[in-house]
C-alpha cells in the first residue's frame, strides 16, 4: 500500500502544471480530419476470455496480437478499441505500461491506432487476478469483468488508487501518436446484468466518479480525445431528457461517441439525433446480426455520414460473442446460433462472411463520406 501512495504522489507531482480544456467543437473537428475513415472491432485475441487474461504477463501473447492484427490490416481496418483495467495497474504499474507499449508497437506497424478503455461497467462486478475461468458452455462473454469493480466503486477510499491509475496511463501515453484517443468509462450507467453482486448504487456512485474521471484524464493534458459513449434512452439531443451519467458524457467529451445495436434506419436516426453537438462522431459498438445491425446494411450508413465505426468481436474465441446475449438464459450448448451474434473471423483466420470483409475493405479504402457500392 505504501508503494502504491508513493506512485500515486509521484505520478501527481510529473503531472503538467496545469490541465487542458475540453476541446473545442473546431480542435474536434481539425482533429478527425487527420485521421483516416476509422473503422475496426473491439479487440481481444482470440486466446483471451477478459482485459486480465489479455494483459497480464502470464498470458499476454504478442505473437497472437501480431498475428490477427495482420488480420485486420488486410481488412482495411484502422482502429480498434482495447479495454484495459485499473487491477492491472495496481498489481504491476510498470509491467503493465511495458506491456501497452509492445502492444502499440504491434498495431502500429499493421496501421492501427488503437481507442483504450479505462473503465467498464459491463459484466462481472467481482474479478480475480492470476489465471481466470473457462469460457461457460454456449455463453456470451461469459468471463468479461467490470472495473473497477463493485468493491472499488462502493468504496471511497479506494478513489486515490483509481486517480493514480488514470493520471499515470494516460500522463504515460499522453504525446503518443499511436494512440487514436481514451474511451474513459464503457456504458458508465449499465446496471443490468446476469450477475447478483452488482453494486446496488452504481448509477449514484458513476454519475459522482465519472466527471472526476474526466478531470483526471485531462490533468494529464493528452492530445488525443477523451470519449464515453452514450449507449441507451431516447432524445439524445435533448440534454434535459436525460440522466446525470449521460449529460456529463456528452458535456465532456472531447468527441461524441455511442452505442447501437439497432437496424440501419435506426442507426441514421441517433447520428441525426448527436449531430447537433457539432462533434465528430464514432459509434464505439455496433453489429449484433440477429438484431439487424449488420455491416451490409449500417457500415455504408456511416461512411456516407462520416462516422467512425467500430463493432463488437473481431476474432470468435474464449469470449464466445458469435453467441447472442439471451446465451445467458438459455446457453446454445446442443448447437450454435442461427447466424453469429458478433465477431469477423473464425480463430484460424477465415472470415465467417466473406462479404463482410469485402465490404469494409471497399469503404475503408474510399474517400470519406463516400461510400461506393460493393460489387
Amino acid at each position: 500500500m505504501k508503494k502504491l501512495l508513493l506512485a500515486c504522489v509521484l505520478v501527481a507531482l510529473a503531472l503538467p502544471a496545469q490541465a487542458r480544456d475540453r476541446w473545442t467543437q473546431a480542435q474536434a473537428k481539425d482533429w478527425y480530419a487527420q485521421q483516416k475513415w476509422l473503422v475496426g472491432s473491439n479487440y481481444i485475441p482470440a486466446d483471451a476470455i477478459n482485459q486480465l487474461e489479455m494483459w497480464q504477463a502470464e498470458s499476454f501473447n504478442p505473437a497472437q496480437i501480431d498475428k490477427e492484427l495482420g488480420w485486420a490490416q488486410a481488412t482495411g481496418m484502422t482502429t480498434m478499441r482495447v479495454f484495459l483495467h485499473d487491477a492491472l495497474w495496481q498489481q504491476d504499474a510498470a509491467g503493465f505500461k511495458q506491456r501497452m507499449g509492445t502492444f502499440l508497437d504491434i498495431a502500429a506497424r499493421h496501421g492501427i491506432k488503437p481507442l483504450f478503455v479505462l473503465f467498464d461497467s459491463c459484466w462481472d462486478p467481482n474479478y480475480e487476478l492470476g489465471p481466470q475461468h473457462p469460457p461457460i458452455p454456449g455463453v456470451h462473454n461469459s468471463g468479461w469483468v467490470q472495473g473497477p469493480g463493485a468493491k472499488a466503486l462502493a468504496d471511497p477510499a479506494q478513489y486515490p488508487r483509481l486517480e493514480g491509475y488514470v493520471k499515470d496511463v494516460v500522463g504515460s501515453f499522453a504525446q503518443d501518436k499511436r494512440i487514436l484517443g481514451w474511451d474513459l468509462w464503457n456504458e458508465p450507467d449499465n446496471t443490468s446484468g446476469n450477475y447478483s453482486a452488482r453494486d446496488p448504487q452504481l448509477f449514484q456512485h458513476v454519475a459522482m466518479l465519472l466527471p472526476r474521471v474526466f478531470d483526471w484524464a485531462r490533468s494529464a493534458n493528452p492530445s488525443q480525445p477523451l470519449t464515453s459513449g452514450i449507449w441507451h434512452d431516447d432524445g439524445w439531443n435533448d440534454l434535459d431528457h436525460l440522466n446525470a451519467v449521460e449529460k456529463i458524457q456528452l458535456t465532456q467529451s472531447d468527441v461524441i461517441s455511442f452505442h447501437n445495436y439497432g437496424w440501419p434506419e435506426e442507426f441514421e436516426g441517433r447520428v441525426k439525433s448527436l449531430a447537433g453537438y457539432g462533434r465528430p462522431l464514432i459509434c464505439t459498438e455496433y453489429m449484433a446480426r440477429s438484431a439487424g445491425s449488420t455491416i451490409d446494411t449500417v457500415l455504408p450508413v456511416a461512411k456516407r455520414l462520416d462516422v467512425g465505426m467500430i463493432n463488437w468481436g473481431f476474432v470468435n474465441g474464449k469470449t464466445q460473442t458469435d453467441m447472442p446475449w439471451d446465451s445467458w438464459q438459455r446457453p446454445y450448448v446442443l448447437r450454435p446460433p442461427v447466424v453469429w451474434f458478433h465477431d469477423l473471423f473464425h480463430p484460424d483466420g477465415t472470415p465467417y462472411r466473406a462479404r463482410e470483409i469485402a465490404i469494409i475493405r471497399a469503404l475503408s479504402a474510399a474517400p470519406k463520406g463516400v461510400a461506393p457500392a460493393v460489387e
